[in-house]
């Protein structure tokens, strides 16, 4: 007879066989002894956790010959049928591979016919969650109110994926990952009656690498009994999984403790030559810390921890290591893991890690050996002179020191551009400006922080504040509140930018000039001044001002009467900004 696989031969034919889902069981052979079967199941869990085997043995309860039983009996005709998967009345389906509507179609059509050898008939969709939509919809109504001799038994690892109205028609059973306990204790039966000698800590890795799925469980062991000569060995299932020993990871550990990078760095040398994966490696290491942090915050409750085994190095590191610095390893571990899935030389970011956690100055001295006499020593001298001089006062400065010339102090200027025109310029500029320029300038001013905007953004950040206070036909003057604001705006770039925008929108070229507010008010002042004492009318144009440029003006007022000065500022300035005093 052909050689048969472990994870096969050791497929749990009752519910006793079942290892870590007595949750499951219990419930199950409760309901088979009561006959309260549902017409619907939907066992979800990760792989290899028992779902299609827990299906089976279903089917060959409900039908067994000595029904109703808590366990099939496994030697009558149907159970011997099911199991050997010659009965034509259970019937498996993998959803991957059948998953149109088509295939619910058919089972639909012959749902409805009895069963020919056995009491119910079982259908077993495995992979449910692969179903197409309308799969799924072909389904619903037939596994709502499916005949009275018609079981459904869906399984998926990934119910998210299955629509809730399939899931509230079906009773949920949710399958957990076996405890590496008992992945070892059921390893323990099967190498007892296989008469293969296997060393102890060689199924504790055999458990660990299996990540819960006592399928893969088998599967690891299976490929290492045939690796291993006459005994398999810690060795044998280390070159097997691709792991590495724990005592190779308390080694790293203790290199990492004593900042010995070139230990550290021959372990991985040695590492990479066996062929190890690194990926792998760290992750290993990463458990480690972690089963390292629940053992000292539970040393009683070691079935908890998924990779370490509590030796005597192990409890040794576990009470030098304090817990902030483990929090920090796993941190560093954990960003060169997910840099290493997206390069083509994951050594090189393992290697790096391994570097930064021997030189890490960060790491915390032992519990009970910090160094603190050098600050008592310190706090101490600090005591003392503070006692001197409370008794003895403070002492005078000394007549030669307080003739001695003060220093001058240092001053520094900034390099920054100035970001203001000389005044001179900005009067110049004034004696051609007018109202009706400043108003159209204004009027534009929204669109032209639109297009600054659109065309540089850093020119735009510096420039929201800047307020247009005078305008000519070639030139305007911004305000702004803040000097830093004002330096920006003068830089080349900037000005060009904003100088382009002013020209594209009012279709003429101007000068960009920049004075702070507070010395704008200055500035206006003094040419208000400087117009009145030149009495300069010849720059008035013949308009006539608003009436609201001088409060309170009577009536019987003529033009004649208006002060020239005052008709030019508010020219200029507009009527808000000029009030007038007597």
């Amino acid at each position: 007879m052909a050689y048969q696989a472990l994870y096969r031969l050791y497929r749990p034919q009752q519910f006793e066989d079942m290892v870590g889902q007595e949750h499951i069981t219990k419930t199950l052979q409760n309901a088979l002894l009561q006959q309260k079967l549902s017409h619907a199941y939907l066992f979800s869990g990760p792989r290899g956790t028992g779902k299609t085997s827990a299906a089976k043995i279903i089917a060959k309860a409900v039908n067994c010959a000595k029904a109703p039983v808590a366990e099939p009996c496994n030697e009558c005709e149907a159970c011997l049928g099911i199991t050997k998967g010659s009965n034509s009345d259970v019937i498996e389906i993998d959803a991957a591979s059948n998953n149109g509507v088509d295939e619910i179609r058919d089972i639909r059509d012959k749902v409805k016919y009895a069963p020919s050898s056995v009491q119910y008939k079982v259908y077993i969709i495995d992979e449910v969650h692969m179903l197409s939509i309308g799969a799924f919809n072909a389904l619903l109504k037939t596994l709502e109110e499916p005949p009275a001799h018609v079981i459904f038994i869906l399984a998926t690892t990934e119910p998210h994926k299955i629509p809730l109205t399939i899931i509230s028609r079906c009773q949920r059973f949710d399958f957990r990952r076996i405890t590496s306990h008992a992945i070892v204790k059921r390893m323990q039966t099967v190498i007892a009656s296989q008469n293969v000698p296997v060393e102890e800590e060689a199924l504790q890795l055999v458990a660990r690498a299996a990540e819960g799925g006592m399928r893969d469980a088998l599967s690891i062991l299976d490929q290492a009994v045939s690796y291993s000569e006459d005994t398999v060995t810690t060795e044998d299932v280390l070159a097997v999984t691709g792991s590495v020993s724990q005592t190779f990871l308390s080694e790293m550990t203790r290199s990492f403790q004593e900042h010995q990078v070139v230990d550290a760095l021959r372990q991985i040398d040695q590492l990479m030559d066996k062929g190890k994966d690194p990926i792998r490696f760290i992750n290993d290491l990463i458990f480690y810390y972690r089963d390292m942090l629940l053992y000292q915050a539970a040393p009683n409750l070691e079935e908890v921890l998924d990779r370490a085994q509590v030796d005597q190095e192990f409890e040794m590191l576990a009470k030098k290591i304090q817990g902030d610095w483990i929090y920090q390893v796993i941190d560093i571990l954990n960003k060169a893991q997910q840099e290493m899935k997206w390069t083509n030389h994951p050594r090189i970011h393992l290697e790096l890690a391994i570097v930064k956690l021997c030189q890490e100055e960060s790491a915390p001295k032992p519990s009970g050996q910090t160094d603190v006499q050098p600050l008592i020593n310190r706090i101490e001298q600090l005591e003392k002179e503070l006692t001197k001089l409370k008794e003895q006062g403070v002492p005078a400065a000394s007549s030669d020191a307080a003739q001695e010339p003060a220093k001058p102090k240092r001053t520094f200027q900034s390099k920054t551009p100035k970001s203001k025109a000389s005044t001179g310029r900005i009067k110049e500029m004034l004696k051609g400006a007018s109202k009706k320029d400043l108003q159209l300038l204004r009027s534009k001013w929204g669109d032209i922080m639109e297009r600054i905007k659109s065309r540089m953004v850093n020119a735009h950040a510096w420039m929201i504040n800047a307020t247009p206070v005078a305008s000519s036909d070639n030139a305007f003057l911004l305000a702004f509140q803040h000097e830093l604001h004002s330096q920006m705006a003068v830089k080349e770039n900037i000005r060009e930018c904003v100088e382009s925008v002013v020209q594209e929108t009012l279709g003429q070229q101007m000068t960009m000039m920049t004075i702070l507010e507070e010395d704008w008010e200055k500035v206006k002042q003094s040419f208000i001044e400087e117009q009145r004492q030149s009495d300069s009318t010849d720059i008035i144009e013949e308009e006539e001002p608003s009436t609201d440029s001088i409060e309170d003006k009577p009536e019987s007022n003529s033009k004649k009467e208006e002060d020239p000065i005052v008709e030019e500022a508010v020219k200029l300035f507009g009527s808000e900004y000029v009030e007038v005093e007597d």
